[in-house]
């Protein structure tokens, strides 16, 4: 398509080129309007607007076919990731073959290197770590102008770990230095139909022990504030769902999701309601305490009900 337009383009100017020498617009006119070039000739001005605005028009035309994929695409910034221990590497030099090396860092947070023995780079973002044995290689003046390329082979370094009801639980690198929690569960495959909606979120901030409960929900629905930021070492854990349990005069007595702030009319109404036989008096519902002890209650149908609680409907005595 392009190529098209530039030969349409060369087309037009020469077809304007040649239409400027007319020998009409040679001769000496008063009203032509006639332009001295060089001495040598004369164009009318009526053939250099002709001109100008072919070469306008051309212009505009590259650029409007100039292709999508030619627009430069930003770079994704190095300082996104920072090294970790386990992490495997690809250093490259530049027209240095001999310094290319695959190395792991070490525990103690550093790789061996050729020329530069032991390099501190673990906790350095790529940039950074370029940079480093760049200014060493330069330094000890063996390589004029060194340009370093790392590629993280593999990430081990910097890695959560997602447990309990998720369809792929598991350890995950955190190849972003802000990976939230809804990444995490992405990588996870998201919560299993069993699985809670609430997710325990364990790690170190400032050398000390950190807990925190996150309302999934609110993450799904879009709220930035909880939907937290993954550090390397966090564990996630994602209980079994809550349940309610019913038996006695019900349609299908059994095991059911306790939703959220579920009434005893709606598990009721989830067990496919009472049986012809069932009442709604006397209905009791068994609740452990905080100190494990069962408690027999008699709620009304607009009481909210708690996980682990079992619902008994009596059998109508007329």
């Amino acid at each position: 398509m392009i190529q098209v337009a530039v030969v349409a383009g060369k087309a037009a100017l020469a077809a304007t080129f040649h239409e400027g020498l007319k020998t009409d617009d040679l001769h000496d006119s008063e009203c032509s309007g006639s332009v001295a070039i060089g001495g040598f000739m004369r164009w009318s001005l009526n053939g250099v607007w002709r001109l100008a605005g072919m070469v306008l028009v051309c212009s505009l035309s590259l650029f409007a076919l100039r292709p999508v994929g030619a627009q430069a695409v930003p770079p994704i910034s190095k300082e996104e990731y920072r090294l970790g221990i386990g992490d495997v590497l690809r250093i490259t030099v530049f027209q240095n073959p001999e310094l290319t090396l695959e190395a792991r860092v070490s525990e103690s947070g550093v790789v061996s290197y050729p020329l530069l023995g032991s390099v501190k780079l673990g906790g350095l973002s790529l940039g950074q770590a370029e940079k480093r044995i760049a200014d060493g290689l330069r330094d000890g003046n063996f390589v004029k102008q060194p340009q370093v390329s790392i590629l993280v082979v593999t990430v081990r370094g910097s890695q959560a770990s997602i447990l309990g009801q998720v369809n792929k639980p598991g350890r995950y690198p955190l190849e972003q230095a802000d990976t939230k929690l809804s990444d995490l569960l992405a990588l996870a495959g998201g919560i299993a139909p069993n699985g809670s909606d609430t997710a325990v979120v364990s790690g170190q901030r400032d050398g000390k022990t950190f807990r925190k409960e996150v309302d999934v929900p609110l993450v799904l629905a879009g709220r930035q504030s909880e939907d937290m930021i993954i550090q390397a070492g966090d564990v996630v854990f994602i209980d079994r769902m809550p349940m309610v349990y019913i038996y006695g005069e019900v349609q299908k007595p059994g095991a059911f999701r306790l939703e959220r702030d579920m009434t005893l009319i709606q598990a009721l109404a989830a067990g496919g309601g009472l049986t012809v036989r069932g009442t709604e008096k006397g209905l009791r519902v068994n609740r452990r305490g905080p100190d494990g002890k069962v408690k027999t209650l008699t709620p009304a149908m607009d009481d909210t009900l708690r996980d682990g609680d079992v619902v008994y409907v009596r059998e109508s005595l007329f």
